[in-house]
């Protein structure tokens, strides 16, 4: 494990003089040749924060998974009944993640968070994000956080999932996030939960926060067409 992140840490240290900060995603995916063992974030089975929110909540409807990486969430939640579209900006992570799970109606697409399509804006009854803001650099995941909201309908859920911050000095990615951050990315939504704890076998504290949408939220940055 410690050889993957420092090879992680090579490429990502690599990608912060292109003029492409997060290309080091498909770098990473792509270089690793489709050998799991060399991806430190691969638990090769859905989260548990995940799996616990799903077993206490009998919700249903159309999901966008963000960030999706080899996609074990979004086959929990499709084979869970629900209607899931699963994006990455890493090619070779979508194309990995489809062989990998290879069902039918699961919607594997190729897409940047930064600059989503319209179509999607307003449309899921839920979001899902695990482990992706902290794991790129502050001054994108302060742009890309309020985008996550833009994606609910009305009445949708919001679920994040990551590390929270502690005193530990971080050498990123990942960099576990701050209290205030996280409420932040919830903004105009109402609270519903926030959960924190520790799972066995994995450093630090994680947490689960999870909003509702009760009004349609607005965009701040415009999608494409």
């Amino acid at each position: 494990m410690e050889e993957s992140r420092e090879r992680m840490l090579e490429i990502f240290n690599r990608s912060q003089i292109s003029d492409q900060p997060l290309s080091w995603f498909e770098d990473f995916y792509s270089e690793s040749d489709e050998n799991r063992g060399l991806i430190p974030w691969d638990w090769q089975e859905p989260h548990p924060f995940l799996v616990d929110w799903v077993e206490q909540n009998d919700e249903m409807g159309n999901a966008l998974v963000v960030g999706c990486g080899l996609g074990d969430d979004a086959s929990f939640l499709n084979k869970r009944g629900w209607d899931v579209t699963a994006f990455d900006i890493s090619e070779s992570a979508v194309s990995w993640a489809r062989k990998l799970h290879p069902q039918r109606n699961l919607n594997w697409v190729v897409e940047d968070l930064l600059d989503p399509p319209t179509s999607w804006r307003g449309k899921f009854d839920l979001v899902l994000e695990v482990h992706i803001l902290q794991a790129i650099p502050e001054q994108i995941r302060k742009e890309a956080a309020p985008i996550l909201s833009s994606f609910l309908s009305e009445g949708g859920t919001l679920v994040c999932i990551g590390r929270l911050d502690s005193e530990e000095d971080q050498e990123g990615p990942p960099w576990p996030l701050t209290a205030e951050f996280i409420e932040e990315i919830g903004k105009g939504l109402e609270r519903v939960e926030f959960h924190s704890a520790e799972i066995p076998e994995k450093e630090s504290t994680r947490y689960r926060a999870v909003w509702r949408n009760s009004a349609k939220s607005k965009l701040d940055k415009p999608s494409r067409e």
